[in-house]
């Protein structure tokens, strides 16, 4: 299957939930499958797949029975590694070949309706009847279509993994840090996790004077986490009296939150020489063991700068792994995001990365409305932050779709010439 998806030249795969969206008129359809344009069910060749993609989809099928075959080999079942992974290939391609045959069936069929159009022109009972089995096929064919093209767009390999999410307070003061604590202790991601039953557990925290926090990581685990929370990076911006304010004044401010997915040691290498590490007493609740025995760790990696101050665990070494687990996060995010960039750079084209630069959303707590900038959509504000963002990530993985399809065909374009 990745060999291939791999013949698309395309951004780093990402992932592909066909959820419709609630959004206003879609885009026009991209020139994945294209023919004469249909004005009604008795027009000609009425979807006929591009040479090129037609080329991959035999290759495909071509590489399924191939496979398939071999799994009867005796020296591959005897290999219990080397036929586990050789199954794995069948069933990653069964799909897209299963849903090609019954392209092809379907194309052949309205090929056929048609000549026998052409043979009962003066028979207006048979018209009739052949007009409406050829709406029929075509409306098949145009379903199938795209479900080939969604089967075309691979999965992000990051989509499975559990997450560090930070929210850190932006502008606005002590409103700021406020908002932060909003978004992700009380209200909206907490719930969220609960919603999808994910479990969830702090990292690190630095409490704000007035409330909330300056900054705020946790962990988040369960099943397919990051494909769907990796929409939620970017800046949020709140629109609302502070609790601080005593005008009854409305202030905007902003909290900037990343999504960050765990890191193996195998995805970042961490030189020691780039490490300052230091030990303090945490203080607080846990005990005498916290506030007698340096358990917080102070972490710096000198390259970059990043700096991380754990105190949440009970022992120094919990603290010590849970610092070297959010700095490999932050790396990985690093990178990821310079692979992202770069690629964009080179194909010209604003494929959304959610960076923290980019503004994603504002809460207006006058209205009851939250405004995502992306999908230029509202949602209800005191749902929204009860966790029920759902509608809100679904309607973002669609209008990603949209963006890998405009980079497959555009890539296909590349490829031709």
């Amino acid at each position: 299957m990745e060999a291939f998806l791999a013949g698309f030249s395309r951004a780093p795969p990402r992932a592909a939930v066909a959820v419709p969206a609630a959004r206003g008129p879609p885009r026009h359809s991209l020139p994945l499958f294209h023919g004469r344009r249909r004005r009604r069910p008795s027009s000609s060749v009425v979807c006929m797949a591009e040479p090129y993609l037609i080329a991959k989809l035999d290759s495909a099928e071509k590489a399924w029975k191939e496979m398939s075959v071999r799994l009867a080999d005796p020296d591959i079942v005897s290999d219990p590694s080397e036929y586990q992974k050789l199954a794995q290939s069948v069933s990653e391609l069964d799909q897209v070949v299963t849903t090609y045959r019954k392209f092809k069936d379907c194309e052949r069929q309205l090929e056929e309706t048609k000549a026998l159009q052409k043979e009962n022109e003066n028979d207006p009972d048979m018209a009739e009847m052949i007009d409406s089995e050829l709406e029929s096929l075509s409306n098949q064919l145009a379903e199938l279509e795209g479900k080939l093209k969604l089967l075309l767009i691979p999965s992000d390999p990051l989509d499975s993994r559990n997450i560090l999410l930070e929210v850190r307070a932006g502008a606005g003061g002590d409103e700021a840090g406020i908002w932060a604590g909003d978004l992700v202790g009380v209200r909206m991601y907490q719930k969220y996790c609960e919603r999808n039953s994910w479990k969830y557990k702090p990292v690190s925290s630095s409490e704000a004077e007035m409330g909330g926090y300056k900054t705020y990581v946790m962990e988040v685990k369960g099943k397919q986490v990051y494909s769907k929370l990796k929409f939620e990076s970017g800046v949020h911006r709140v629109q609302r009296v502070p609790q601080t304010e005593t005008m009854g004044r409305v202030h905007t401010s902003t909290a900037t939150v990343a999504i960050m997915p765990e890191a193996d040691e195998v995805d970042v290498v961490i030189d020691p020489k780039d490490i300052e590490l230091k030990t303090a007493r945490s203080g607080g609740a846990g005990g005498q063991n916290v506030n007698k025995v340096e358990t917080a760790v102070d972490l710096v990696h000198k390259p970059t700068g990043i700096r991380i101050f754990c105190t949440e665990e009970r022992s120094q070494l919990q603290n010590r792994e849970r610092a070297f687990q959010l700095l490999r996060a932050k790396l990985y995010e690093i990178k990821l995001r310079e692979q992202q960039e770069s690629i964009r750079n080179q194909r010209k084209l604003q494929v959304g990365t959610g960076a923290r630069s980019e503004k994603i959303r504002t809460y207006n707590f006058k209205d009851n409305r939250v405004t995502d900038h992306r999908l230029k959509m509202n949602f209800e504000l005191t749902s929204f932050l009860l966790g029920d963002i759902e509608s809100a990530v679904q309607s973002c993985a669609t209008l990603e779709q949209q963006e890998l399809l405009e980079e497959m065909a555009s890539s296909i374009g590349v490829a031709k010439v």
